[in-house]
């Protein structure tokens, strides 16, 4: 509302404050923030030795923030869930140099997350979904990192002088290609799986068909699955690779590979029946799926290398 002043003037003062509330909050939903989640328990309790951190009862803390997320949504917030490790946290105010018993100290961490650690997006999700989407992803960039420092330090070919962490990645960028190329049409499921000390290697690729028959592929996904399959190769690790193909129609079928040398070698339809129905702890046979054919898999097609690059 206009106002008129002394001197017969109008003071638009009220219309320019409401106006300035409006426009800060828009600007408001513009800014994505980013919270740090504690996940379980054991978490949890290890961060209610600081006094700050006010709350006594994980349950409690998980309800408080899911009705937290819900309110930033409905005021148009975007917001980014990270996963806050205690022990990373600790490690982090050591470095810098900040109190860890204050909040803006925890803020200031979720912010080195939100830049480098494994986050993902609040879409109005419940919890219980959010929370295992946001470990696996945890779980994904660890292995990943993982591997990748494995390929590094690999070193040169002390004949050829090729870099053979990069070589192999590479090399595994192909035979994934190849596979994904060669596979019947519908939703592909793969994992990948490397034997080593003092811990296997797993990792996981969805590729569901694109409406033009092309496969959707995540590219953090790709990276990590290139990575383990690469280390698998470079260091003739065991292991073999899975592919669960869902089609449009009929029944899903499951295709397998075993690392061998610095290939794909394929397994027989017995053998990925075998592998799929018996339990890796003791050996028992475990039920076959219903709706499931356990086939041979497609042929990769010559996977012959050049002399020098059999690393």
């Amino acid at each position: 509302m206009a106002h008129t002043n002394q001197n017969g003037r109008t003071n638009r003062s009220g219309r320019t404050g409401r106006t300035d509330r409006s426009m800060r909050r828009v600007l408001h939903r513009e800014i994505a923030g980013t919270i740090g989640l504690l996940t379980d328990e054991h978490d949890f309790r290890a961060m209610r030795r600081y006094r700050s951190f006010t709350f006594h009862d994980h349950t409690v803390y998980l309800r408080q923030m899911e009705a937290l997320l819900r309110e930033r949504a409905t005021q148009g917030s975007h917001t980014t869930i990270a996963l806050f490790d205690p022990e990373e946290y600790a490690d982090y105010c050591t470095r810098t140099g900040l109190d860890p018993d204050a909040p803006a100290s925890r803020t200031r961490f979720t912010a080195e997350l939100a830049a480098q650690g494994p986050t993902v997006p609040y879409e109005g999700q419940p919890l219980t979904d959010l929370v295992p989407a946001l470990v696996d992803e945890a779980v994904r960039q660890a292995t990943w990192q993982y591997a990748a420092t494995l390929l590094a330090r690999l070193g040169s070919c002390s004949t050829c002088g090729e870099d053979l962490g990069r070589a192999a990645f590479t090399r595994a960028s192909r035979l994934l290609a190849r596979v994904l190329d060669t596979a019947p049409p519908g939703n592909r499921h793969l994992v990948c799986s490397i034997s080593r000390s003092p811990e296997n290697l797993l990792s996981v690729l969805h590729a569901d068909d694109n409406t033009d028959g092309t496969p959707d592929i995540d590219e953090a996904e790709a990276l990590e699955f290139t990575s383990v399959l690469a280390l698998g190769l470079a260091t003739h690790s065991p292991g073999g690779l899975v592919m669960r193909v869902s089609p449009p129609s009929g029944p899903d079928r499951i295709h397998g590979w075993r690392l061998r040398g610095y290939g794909l070698e394929p397994l027989t339809a017995g053998e990925v029946f075998d592998a799929y129905c018996t339990d890796v702890e003791n050996d028992d046979l475990i039920p076959p799926e219903s709706n499931v054919d356990y086939c041979a898999p497609p042929d990769l097609g010559d996977q012959h290398l050049p002399p020098g690059h059999h690393h």
